[in-house]
């Protein structure tokens, strides 16, 4: 043999004998890990006791986690090789300006793999799919080849009687520039991130536990944007990397029915028979399964306890005086889980104290934490974590920020102080509080047990139920708690002790049963025709119903965020009585000796974003369409225009209570002690919006498209210009003066009528596309200007006939000037 040729077959040796856990040395006898240094060629492994020295600092856990100094070592057992792992990326820490921490950034499932005398950490798609059983399978592989993340040179290698384990340094996967870990792409365009600074990036700290890594570790990017502190040129964020070892063999999975809200996730399965390529959804739910002993029990319909419960452990920084309170809100669900055939599937637990359990800790996978953050955030927030695979949700820690309490004491206290004296004040007494805790707690927990938000839950009830103490006190306010019916703005003084909250209700333990009822000896496809007979069997009774949370405007006005009962129109006429009965006694309710009026503030601010409410409630009505999720074996229509007297009683409604100026919200009084000036243009502010929201393409465009379908029984375009101009304009067929706010308003409508006959419609970002709905119109090509330009020609006409009228000077100048505005629309080169 040539020398060329024994070298390759050296280094071919050389790397078998790498990959088998040993080292060939032909001068030396072999040696075990840990006794000394090996031959001296490049390419041989250092012994393990020389890169785990006596120094390190030692985590053991899903891998053992050494630190030397300012070096970090993953101790990698064979076990866990090729085995599939979660790595949920999170932003732990922000600079200001550009949120909260805790969002997550990106998951992926990767996969750790030995590759002669590297380890390469590899990412793996789930999104493609075959049965490995089926010829396709093949081609599937061939065409979703797993990306390489990062590649590790093996540092030594330890064997033990357990099994042998590979050591690798990980510092360079967290203080260099790996995207998929670090900062997402999107936020760094809007800074103008350029590169990573590594002297100011590091690894802050990395603890193993049973079934995950933690780690954080600062990164400081070079920004040319950056949102605060501008002088640095730099963003600096601390980033969490959840890595988690996924179950080895997955749960069986529930799939997707649109008619039933679910948070899912997808996959394109190419052994279907179909002659398309096929996403199939799938449920994110908790393993819930009843233990073999129990199985005859099940089947009779007798309660049983699952293998293993739902635990959420309360964080050991709560205040005390609130833990009762959450831990209801979590076990408040147990009813809704005994729906589907499960006692005590979901507990709260104190978490262990510091000496009952020192290991314990909130970022072990293993527990689910509601977690308190001393934060002045006003919000809470329940995300999940869960296989891809299947669905499983492996871990859930709910973010409980301290100043959710104030949006708590705002939403009541406006929503129904008028009716009830514990609502009248600033500080609630604890128990008010505690009720509120409960509520938000139990809401919250839905989100991690795989329901989103059910916005078309409350429209089910009549509004006038909502007035009734027996049917509130039976039912709540809506059928489900994860709808956004916070409390009851309907309910009017005299009604008596009715109701003020939702609780866990009809849908929610209807939706419970459906995704978590173990349909036995069934595979997930064929649990399908059990799955449908169960939505069949309540598929006319609306308190079943569920409306997906809408994106980008509101379409179906039955299925809207902060509304209440059947009736928009009727529910906002209960609710502005209510706010008139509020505002004379704000002075009063927020009263206290030797304290400023910031709080009269903050509440008047708070009646007027709930009347704003209301007037969105109602708009959404006029070019509304309603959506019926149904499927082939279901009669009827899935969309359905907004009937013409709804959408009439609307337009009269904001005529009325908006564009009439609505002098109860003018109370000098209260204006006197929180600002020297603002309320014109409160006031102003407050009506365009509506207005603008009013004449959007998309509604004139779903209007237009009404008129076509259904002719003499649509609510036209044409039918609401000319109601609106008719409205905003009364003054010109009775000559009278128009006062300040008219004014304002009717200068507002001009600018809009101007912009719709200037501007396309808004571009969405791509990245916003999937998930916002809106009517998509050639403005230029459609019936809006015309008609648009047929309106200001009547307005036109009708200002050149008042202005002689009028003998108010204010009003005789506002119809002059509104006459020129017209005109240069109109006639731009004039």
């Amino acid at each position: 043999m040539n020398n060329r040729l024994l070298h390759r077959l050296g280094l071919v040796f050389l790397a078998f004998s790498i990959s088998s856990c040993a080292v060939f040395q032909p001068d030396k006898p072999k040696t075990t890990a840990g006794s000394g240094e090996k031959s001296g060629d490049k390419n041989s492994l250092k012994a393990y006791d020389k890169v785990i020295t006596k120094s390190a600092k030692t985590d053991e856990g899903l891998f053992t986690v050494h630190r030397v100094d300012d070096d970090y070592f993953y101790e990698i057992p064979d076990s866990l090789f090729n085995r599939e792992m979660l790595m949920v990326t999170r932003i732990a820490q922000t600079a200001s300006g550009i949120g909260f921490g805790g969002g997550k950034q990106d998951t992926q499932v990767l996969r750790w793999e030995k590759k002669n005398k590297k380890v390469l950490l590899r990412v793996v798609s789930h999104e493609v799919f075959a049965a490995d059983s089926l010829p396709i399978h093949e081609a599937v592989v061939n065409s979703n080849f797993e990306p390489i993340l990062f590649s590790f040179d093996v540092e030594s290698i330890r064997k033990d009687s357990v099994g042998n384990a590979t050591v690798i340094k990980v510092n360079d996967l967290y203080e260099k520039d790996v995207q998929a870990l670090g900062f997402p792409e999107r936020k760094r365009k809007d800074y103008k991130i350029s590169r990573l600074d590594e002297n100011r990036s590091y690894i802050d700290t990395i603890r193993s536990y049973p079934e995950n890594i933690e780690v954080r570790h600062v990164k400081t990017y070079n920004a040319g944007e950056p949102p605060s502190n501008a002088s640095t040129a730099s963003i600096s964020v601390k980033m969490s990397n959840s890595m988690i070892l996924l179950p080895k063999v997955p749960m069986k999975r529930r799939y997707f029915d649109e008619r039933v809200g679910w948070f899912a996730r997808g996959q394109t399965d190419y052994g279907l028979d179909a002659q398309e390529s096929k996403t199939v959804r799938y449920l994110d739910r908790w393993r819930l399964e009843v233990k073999d002993e129990d199985l005859e029990k099940f089947k009779r319909g007798v309660l049983v306890e699952p293998k293993e419960p739902i635990v959420y452990y309360i964080d050991r920084a709560t205040p005390e005086k609130w833990v009762p309170y959450i831990k209801q809100g979590i076990e408040d669900w147990q009813e809704a889980f005994e729906a589907a055939g499960f006692k005590n599937a979901i507990i709260a637990k104190d978490a262990p104290s510091a000496e009952e359990d020192p290991d314990w800790s909130p970022e072990d996978v293993r527990y689910s934490v509601v977690r308190y953050l001393a934060s002045p955030i006003p919000n809470a927030n329940g995300p999940h974590v869960s296989d891809p695979r299947s669905g499983e949700i492996l871990e859930s820690d709910i973010n409980w920020y301290h100043n959710v309490m104030t949006l708590l004491r705002n939403w009541f206290f406006v929503q129904t102080a008028a009716i009830n004296e514990d609502a009248r004040g600033v500080d609630f007494k604890d128990e008010i509080m505690g009720r509120l805790i409960r509520f938000v707690s139990s809401h919250e927990v839905g989100h991690t047990l795989g329901l989103p938000h059910n916005m078309g839950s409350s429209s089910a009830y009549p509004v006038e139920s909502l007035r009734d103490p027996e049917f509130t006190k039976k039912y709540g306010t809506a059928p489900s708690i994860m709808d956004y019916a916070r409390f009851n703005y309907i309910a009017q003084p005299e009604d008596g002790d009715v109701a003020l909250m939702p609780n866990i209700g009809t849908y929610d333990k209807y939706s419970i049963e459906w995704g978590y009822r173990p349909i036995l000896n069934t595979t997930a496809k064929e649990e399908k025709e059990t799955l449908d007979s169960w939505i069949l069997k309540h598929q006319n009774d609306l308190n079943y119903r569920f409306g997906s949370q809408q994106s980008g405007g509101v379409i179906d006005p039955s299925s809207q965020t902060e509304d209440l009962g059947d009736d928009a129109v009727l529910a906002s006429q209960y609710g502005i009585k209510n706010l008139k009965r509020i505002v004379p006694n704000l002075i009063e309710w927020t009263a206290e000796d030797g304290k400023d009026y910031a709080d009269l503030k903050t509440m008047y601010e708070q009646v007027l974003s709930q009347y704003n409410r209301y007037m969105g409630h109602v708009t959404a009505n006029v070019g509304g369409v309603y959506k019926y999720t149904k499927t082939y074996d279901q009669d009827g229509a899935v969309y359905t225009h907004v009937p013409v007297e709804k959408q009439e009683k609307a337009m009269q409604f904001l005529q009325d209570e908006l564009f009439s100026t609505p002098e109860w919200l003018i109370d000098q009084e209260i204006f006197n002690k929180v600002e020297f000036d603002g309320n014109i243009e409160r006031v102003r502010e407050t009506q365009e919006r509506t207005l603008n929201n009013l004449l959007d393409f998309g509604r004139m465009a779903r209007l237009i498209e009404n008129g076509e379908i259904n002719g003499n029984q649509a609510y036209s375009l044409m039918d609401m210009m000319t109601d609106l101009r008719s409205g905003i304009w009364s003054e010109l067929r009775s000559g009278s003066a128009i006062e300040t706010y008219r004014r304002n308003l009717q200068r507002a409508y001009i600018d809009r009528m101007e912009y719709l006959m200037t501007e396309e419609q808004s571009e969405i970002p791509s990245r916003y596309r999937s998930w916002i709905s809106r009517s998509n119109v050639d403005v230029a090509q459609s019936d809006i200007r015309p008609v648009v330009r047929g309106e200001l020609k009547n307005l036109q006409r009708d200002l050149r006939n008042s202005i002689g009228r009028s003998r108010d000077t204010m009003t005789r100048y506002h119809l002059q000037d509104a006459l020129e505005r017209v005109n240069l629309i109109l006639d731009p080169n004039s």
